[in-house]
């Protein structure tokens, strides 16, 4: 399982078309609408052993918990990528989407509020920093 973490429009689902589209399932609210769906597209995941991704804000460590959790009793490696928090950037970038996929800054600075840094502690068998760059990504491990 990777987990994401980070504010909305941190670039979290280009990573993720970018890097697993072709290796591992998404899972995400913005597409599933409801928790029940993420539940039961988590539980699928979770039961046929399908390599899959996480792709939502998960900005506390309760948040995230959820998805170690069941993880790690379903025999997965957990491992996370923190989307270092670049407001402004993220900004744009929010401008820039459809008015449907839209989030209200409210939002961005409310999830920006909560966020909270991951550590190996909660239980990642690895953990990545990302960091957005002009169409590229840098991704660093942590420790």
């Amino acid at each position: 399982m990777l987990l994401f973490i980070g504010i909305q429009a941190s670039g979290k689902s280009t990573f993720y078309r970018q890097r697993f589209f072709d290796t591992h399932m998404r899972i995400s609210l913005d597409l599933l609408k409801t928790r029940h769906r993420e539940t039961r597209f988590l539980d699928a995941c979770l039961s046929t052993q399908q390599r899959f991704v996480v792709d939502n804000t998960n900005p506390s460590r309760e948040e995230r918990a959820r998805y170690i959790t069941a993880a790690r009793q379903a025999r997965f490696r957990v491992i996370g990528y923190f989307f270092e928090p670049d407001p402004s950037a993220s900004e744009q970038r929010n401008a820039q989407r459809d008015k449907k996929q839209l989030v209200p800054p409210v939002g961005l600075f409310g999830t920006l509020k909560r966020l909270q840094r991951p550590s190996m502690d909660e239980g990642f068998d690895e953990l990545y920093l990302v960091r957005a760059l002009e169409g590229r990504f840098e991704v660093m491990r942590q420790a």
